[in-house]
């Protein structure tokens, strides 16, 4: 874009058409239902089926977590006493809440012992650890061990190579912390910086305790000193008869809900905080905590951010959220096209170019609560092994997006125009991935969900755009969103959106399986209408010619599920009906009749042997069918299908046997068999096909006693 083109408003929707939405595109012939199923079935997220419990509601505002925990309660302590112009700069921490400190520290398990010898021997150390694992705790508890008090806490935002001079007035014996130093590239911390530190306090004999994340700029020479918490489990058994006693403690220890919050990743604020609720010994307020909990931590997490490398991380979560357990490497790539439309939102219109080599990914999944792992991923050429990542707790995913659309509505421009972007990606796993955050949002809130997503993309030129709007509808349904059936219902028999309607007819075949009489009901109307239109010779437009071509689609999807049984029986009527409902039905019968796999018995054969009821209905449509001038070519061309696969295919011939009896009610119908199963010949030069000959004898027999 020129300096002298607009800018798009990123508030628009409409701005969000990229070039993958062109007019080629829009040209592409429609994904295949049978593929779109398999493709939510394979490349939907797992947390749908375990994550939406309970009523529709988004997330609230909660209170947030502090950093420091004494006496079962949380508070934050904030120390800033001036500039760093002004030579030390530190404030005391009081000494009872030290103490309280060191009656509830938990050493067990934690490298404690350890570090406290080499901080008594090197006078400083740097602390190193894992956000919210009591990092900071175990600095003041090693200096309180010791007998370094007061302990004053130094401002973190002194640099490095200052942090010696700050330190020329600190008074003797005393002990100093420095929790979270910021260290940076034009500010690292280097073996120097610690060598004059340990001077200094040394011709003080004071203590001083550094705490800080993982950084890459920090020196090689670095000796840092790593702080591993200690178990949860363990943090929760010291804590609670201190709060209640001992056999209460036991008797709450042994409670289910505490086994269901311990199996979770979790940090030591947490688990402090758990032991309080505990000890209130409200079973509401236990068995809610650990949802609580999460949504507190989200909430932290979007927080408004202070620096581009924040808001970069931010969007990493929310691509995390949508693509949880997909690869690492398409989770960064997404994230950041996401970061650039947050950027765009906010106003930065001077953007800079994002950083080729960002945070490591160990640090980066660390810092959301997550892991990565190895994983088979389904393509289109078989499985692939993938490097993946995904949050510890299964939970987390759909609690990010709610928050981030119901909690951040100013960020929802740049999450529509990200989501416009993947709805026309041209893999199917991202396509899914982005009609499952849809479906997400519109669970939480459907009439904004509707309006500037779904409503957009169902009428859209791009066909996988409108492929994406099915998907979310499906899923939006399947996670329990309010309305989806009235509304995939309404637009099926829109006759003035023709995109709309076809749209809502392919999310009848998905979402009908579990109303098969009413679905049909309504594909059945809709078919009457556009009979009704060809009848009056009106300029149907190719929109209406797609959704006569989808409507059998959808019956047969219907038929080949597993409400296959209910469906047939409620198809069956259509044969004695209005004419296009009759031929809806023979259509839908045997557009599922022609879905085969290789070396898999045709679903409709499943159905058909599935009882005596889908048995005779089966052979009543396929009779039906063959004695159809319009449809017989097609019933023949079907038949000889099965019959050349049965050979290869375990149970085919079975089922053939009970089926083609059946088909043979009349002298007509068997002389029809007859012929067809005399003339079938193998394709590309093989033999005929044995089965042939199988079901000619058996067909012949019943006719001689006859």
């Amino acid at each position: 874009m020129s300096e002298q083109e607009p800018r798009p408003d990123p508030r628009a929707p409409e701005a969000a058409d990229t070039e993958a939405g062109s007019a080629a595109e829009a040209e592409l012939p429609a994904q295949e239902p049978w593929a779109a199923r398999r493709d939510l079935d394979a490349h939907a997220p797992s947390s749908m089926g375990v994550a939406f419990r309970g009523v529709n509601h988004g997330v609230t505002a909660q209170r947030v977590i502090g950093d420091i925990i004494t006496g079962g309660k949380v508070e934050n302590h904030h120390y800033n006493f001036g500039g760093l112009d002004s030579g030390q700069v530190s404030g005391e921490i009081p000494a009872d809440t030290l103490d309280r400190l060191a009656d509830d520290f938990v050493t067990h398990g934690t490298p404690f012992g350890r570090l406290l010898e080499r901080l008594r021997e090197e006078r400083v150390i740097v602390l190193t650890g894992a956000p919210f694992t009591g990092r900071r705790t175990a600095a003041l508890m090693l200096l309180h061990h010791l007998g370094a008090t007061p302990v004053h806490a130094l401002d973190r935002e002194v640099k490095p190579g200052e942090l010696s001079r700050r330190l020329a007035s600190a008074d003797s014996d005393a002990g100093q912390v420095l929790c979270d130093l910021e260290i940076s590239r034009k500010h690292p911390l280097r073996e120097a910086h610690l060598l004059a530190l340990r001077a200094r306090m040394r011709e003080l004999n004071g203590y001083l305790v550094i705490t800080t994340s993982g950084s890459p700029y920090v020196e090689d020479a670095v000796d840092l000193a790593a702080w591993d918490p200690p178990e949860p489990a363990a943090v929760l058994a010291a804590l609670l008869p201190k709060r209640t006693d001992p056999a209460q403690a036991l008797r709450l220890l042994a409670l289910p809900a505490v086994a269901e919050f311990l199996a979770h990743p979790l940090q030591i604020r947490e688990v402090v905080q758990y032991a309080a609720v505990l000890a209130r010994a409200d079973e509401g307020e236990i068995g809610q905590y650990s949802q609580n909990t999460l949504e507190q931590q989200v909430q932290e997490w979007f927080e408004e951010a202070e620096t581009p490398v924040q808001l970069r991380e931010k969007a990493f979560l929310i691509a995390l959220a949508a693509f949880d357990k997909g690869p690492y490497a398409l989770i960064a790539e997404l994230s950041d096209a996401l970061y650039v439309e947050l950027r765009r939102s906010g106003g930065d219109i001077e953007q800079e170019p994002i950083p080729v080599f960002g945070t490591h990914i160990g640090k980066r999944l660390q810092n959301a609560r997550a892991r990565r792992s190895t994983a088979d991923e389904m393509t289109e050429w078989g499985p692939v092994t993938q490097v993946t990542a995904h949050f510890h707790d299964d939970r987390v995913a759909p609690i990010v997006l709610r928050e981030v659309w119901t909690g951040h509505p100013a960020a929802r421009p740049a999450l529509i125009k990200w989501l416009d972007r993947l709805s026309v990606d041209g893999r199917p796993f991202v396509r899914t991935r982005a009609a499952a955050t849809v479906a997400v949002l519109a669970y939480t809130d459907l009439p904004s969900t509707m309006a500037l997503i779904v409503e957009r993309w169902a009428g859209a030129k791009e066909t996988r755009r409108q492929l994406t709007a099915v998907s979310a509808l499906t899923l939006a349904h399947r996670i329990g969103a309010p309305n989806i059936p009235r509304i995939v219902d309404a637009w099926s028999m829109d006759g003035q959106a023709p995109k709309r309607c076809w749209v809502g007819v392919r999310a009848l075949g998905l979402i009908g399986p579990e109303r098969p009489a009413e679905t049909l009901s309504v594909l059945q109307a809709q078919a009457r209408h556009q009979d009704a239109k060809r009848r009056e010779q009106s300029a149907a437009g190719a929109g209406d010619q797609q959704i006569a071509d989808e409507l059998p689609q959808s019956v047969a999807l219907l038929l080949i599920s597993p409400a296959g049984e209910p469906a047939l029986g409620a198809l069956l009527p259509f044969l004695d009906g209005h004419p296009c409902a009759r031929t809806l039905a023979l259509d839908g019968f045997l557009t599922a009749g022609e879905r085969t796999s290789p070396g898999a018995r045709p679903p409709l054969l499943d159905l058909a042997v599935r009882s005596p009821s889908t048995l005779a209905g089966c052979a009543g449509l396929l009779r039906a069918a063959l004695n159809d001038r319009t449809a017989n070519e097609r019933a023949e061309e079907m038949l000889r299908g099965w019959i050349r696969a049965a050979d290869g295919v375990p149970g085919t011939v079975r089922a053939l046997e009970s089926l083609l009896p059946a088909v043979a009610a009349s002298p007509r119908d068997a002389a029809r068999l007859h012929h067809l199963l005399d003339t079938v010949q193998g394709l590309d030069g093989q033999p005929r096909p044995a089965t042939a000959d199988r079901m000619r004898a058996l067909l012949t027999r019943p006719l001689a006693h006859a």
